[in-house]
């Protein structure tokens, strides 16, 4: 099965554990302080839209875009509470494929999104478009798991469960490649108490921080920091993922 077509339905249950509320918080924390007020927001493989209604319920105006139509169509269930005219507009596109209605004041991208983007030409297409799409001197903050974590992972059996559903995930990692591949078989309980298997596989690139750093670069991207996970310091050496904030300069020539 492709990436998330069965997990979308389990995915918010088995990441119950407040993830999504401090990220967004940390990101409405960090948005306040711009120069410039902060209207518009595109939230960069948005999954099923936790973070991005969280920001819509902060009063931003969101955009988020995602290749998984069921993590899609798990978004728009969640955002049904909101009122009408604060619910995200939702894209269905790669990254790489990034194409917006109009520019947006930021951007954002969280839990490990773009460790999805294994291959060179596919990052670098991302952050250009990301660039192409930032209004002139807006942020682009998002986070990815470390080449430390994916590499620990190598070999690595993790389960996760809730009443309905349980989750095995089997992971490798090839050093050659530099990516992690996650095995996930996925158990869901049926209403007659027997229980349905789907299996997908996931993968992820290992970006270490000069490569992602002269990737931004190339892209047009200047304020580079780098900090550990929800913190304002350096990452530790041990850190399993760590944050990335940039921004698209204030004068800069268009991208071709």
């Amino acid at each position: 099965m492709s990436e998330y077509e069965a997990l979308a339905h389990a995915y918010d249950a088995l990441l119950a554990d407040g993830a999504h509320r401090r990220r967004a918080a940390y990101l409405h924390r960090l948005l306040q302080k711009e120069r410039r007020p902060v209207d518009t927001v595109l939230d960069l493989g948005c999954g099923t839209g936790t973070v991005t209604c969280l920001l819509a319920a902060l009063g931003y105006r969101m955009t988020g875009v995602d290749l998984s139509e069921e993590m899609l169509t798990e978004a728009a269930r969640k955002a049904e509470p909101l009122p009408e005219d604060r619910r995200p507009l939702l894209l269905h596109q790669s990254m790489d494929r990034l194409r917006l209605i109009e520019p947006v004041d930021a951007a954002v991208s969280t839990l490990d999104a773009l460790n999805y983007l294994t291959g060179l030409r596919a990052m670098r297409e991302t952050l250009r478009r990301v660039y192409r799409w930032l209004r002139p001197g807006g942020p682009f903050i998002f986070d990815v798991n470390t080449p430390y974590k994916l590499r620990r992972m190598d070999g690595g059996l993790y389960i996760d469960e809730t009443d309905e559903s349980y989750c095995v995930w089997r992971t490798a990692f090839s050093e050659k490649r530099k990516v992690c591949t996650y095995g996930v078989d996925l158990f869901r309980l049926r209403p007659d108490g027997a229980w349905d298997r789907t299996w997908e596989e996931h993968r992820e690139r290992a970006w270490d921080e000069p490569e992602l750093c002269a990737l931004l670069t190339e892209a047009g991207f200047t304020d580079i920091r780098v900090t550990g996970d929800l913190r304002s310091g350096a990452p530790r050496p041990d850190e399993d993922r760590v944050i990335y904030r940039c921004r698209r300069p204030e004068k800069d020539e268009e991208q071709a």
